[in-house]
Parts: C-alpha cells; structure tokens; sequence
C-alpha cells in the first residue's frame, strides 16, 4: 500500500488514511471473533428427496385404492409434514395430478368415455380461473394461504363424506344450452351389454360451479377431480362412467394451465418433482395390482381420514399455534 500512494504522489496522506482505517479494522476483525458459527444442518441434501420418494410410492397406491386424485392428497400431506416451502408444494401437487390425466386421456377419449363437447367449455373455464388462482395464491401470504388450504381441505372431507354417486341419472330432458352445444352421447355399458344414451341438464349452474372450482384447483394446486365427478355426475347428469373420463380429461388441461404459472415463477425445482412424479406413478401401478383384492370402503374412510388430519395441520400452520406440532 505504502508504494502505491508513493507511485500515485500522495504519499502524505498514507498515515492518516490508516488512522482513519484503524478503528474501523478492529471493530470488524472484534465482530467476526464474537459472531455465532452458523450451526451446520445435520440432514443430508438426498434425504428429503428420499422421504418425499417414499411418502408419495404410498400415496399412490391409496390414491388408486381411494379412488382420488394424487394431488388432493400431495399438497396437503406434503405442504403439512415437509420443510419445502408451499408455493413449491402447490407446484409439484399441480404436476402430480397432470401425469396422470396425460396418461389417460387419449384413452378415455378413444375409448368414447370421455366426451369433448362437455369438456371444451368446461375447460375455457376452468383453465381461466385456474390461471387467476395460481397467481392469487402467489401473491397471497404463505400463512393465509395454507389456513386456507386447510380449510379447503376440510371442505373436501365433507365432500367425500356425503356425496352420492348415481350410475345413471334421470334426464328427462336436456336444456337448450346443451342441446345448442350437442352435449349428449352413447356409449357401451359392457356390464348390462347395452348401449347407454345420455344426456345432460342445469348446464349453466354447472358451468358457473366450474369457476370456482377452477380457482381453487389453481391457487391450491389439488386438481380438481374431487370436485369435478359431483357436479359432472349429480348437478349436470352425466353417467358416472362419462363424467370421471371427462374430468380426467380435463384436468390435463386445467392443470397445465395453472401449471405454467407456478413454472413461469420459479416454483417447480427438479428435487421434489421428479422423486414425486416416479413415485407416485409406481405407487399407483401397484394400486391397480391391489385393487382386485383391497375393500374400496376400507381405503376410502383411511383416505378421509388422512384428510381430515392434513386438512387440521394446514390450518394449524397457517395460524401458527403449533398445537398439531
């Protein structure tokens, strides 16, 4: 230093620069002798993506046995039990449930299950208020969004818990909205050996239905499976063999739309999907395998009964009491 000042002519001002630097050095060189170690994290960086591995092989298996969608169960579980922040939870949960719809889909539209006409509407908008849901839950706080997802949750529970299912449901006529949309079909019941017509009715509450429903499957990242059978099935009377097909259907594309939210943000990382993604795809090829032989009845009380838990843990979190650990 001293022969840099000297080639620069100020050779005069080095002793009062480092009078000037002196105290200013020592109380640097005093607060990095007193400052805390940061404390070194005793788990190891694969463990998480282990766990999360492991957590979702199960999850799979009693997503199929319970009849459900993989994300109903992913973000709440997940958000609830994991240290991974809910914005990436809410992400992944969105790709969990998309897999499975993109591995269905054709055949369910090929298989005539599936029906296009009912699904395009619903999609436009279902797809548009999923995207105004994932960029409200964005831009919410994380606590006000995870008491929220709680509460959801337990909404679901409710759901699952007293909504009938009808095989066949009585149409005595269609309305002119799905009749101007040629909302209707046939399909081949192998059971009874006969060809099913069906068709559709009280098209516009349902359609006003899927606006909140797309909002919610966007801002919480579930999905919407859960909701979509009941208002396809009891509100619009579709037969339920048409309207799990045409929601499965749809969630290929309500879910890619919210999904590109969450991926435009950052929050999607490679860690946590692809773990979960092959896990719960394994899961559910051993679901398909168990399903001769498991109680239906059985899992899907178990699967209410997770919920109602997950569900409880959501709001607990959001409201920071702590009471649920």
């Amino acid at each position: 230093m001293k022969d840099l000042f000297a080639k620069m002519g100020l050779a005069w001002l080095l002793p009062g620069c480092l009078a000037a630097m002196t105290p200013a050095l020592a109380l640097a060189s005093e607060a990095a002798a007193t400052a805390p170690m940061p404390a070194a994290d005793a788990t190891a960086w694969w463990v998480w993506p282990l766990m999360l591995f492991v957590v979702t092989f199960i999850m799979g298996i009693i997503a199929v046995l319970g009849r459900v969608g993989g994300g109903v169960l992913y973000v709440p579980i997940i958000g609830g039990f994991f240290p991974f922040h809910l914005d990436f939870v809410r992400g992944t949960g969105l790709l969990v449930a998309l897999a499975g719809s993109l591995a269905a889909g054709p055949g369910l539209l090929k298989a005539n299950l599936a029906s296009l006409r009912m699904a395009v509407p619903v999609a436009l908008i279902a797809s548009t208020m999923a995207i105004v849901g994932a960029m409200v839950g964005l831009a919410l706080p994380t606590n006000v969004v995870q008491f929220c997802l709680g509460a959801t949750i337990l909404g679901i529970v409710v759901i699952m818990f007293t909504a009938k299912k009808s095989d066949f449901p009585d149409v005595p006529q269609a309305d002119n909205l799905s009749s101007a949309l040629g909302i209707c079909g046939i399909y081949h019941e192998p059971a009874s050996k006969k060809d099913i017509n069906w068709q559709i009715h009280r098209t516009i509450p349902g359609l006003l239905t899927f606006i909140l429903i797309g909002f919610i499957a966007g801002m919480f990242g579930l999905g919407a499976g859960w909701a979509n059978v009941p208002v396809l099935n009891l509100m619009m009377g579709a037969p339920l063999k048409i309207s799990v097909a045409t929601s499965k259907f749809l969630l290929s594309i309500t879910d890619t739309s919210a999904a590109w939210i969450y991926l435009n943000k950052g929050a999607l990382i490679p860690m946590m999907v692809v773990p979960s993604l092959v896990g719960i795809m394994l899961g559910s090829f051993i679901g398909v395998r168990l399903l001769k032989v498991a109680k239906p009845s059985v899992i899907r009380w178990m699967v209410i009964g997770i919920l109602l838990f997950a569900g409880l843990k959501a709001m607990d979190k959001g409201l920071g009491t702590g009471l649920l650990g």
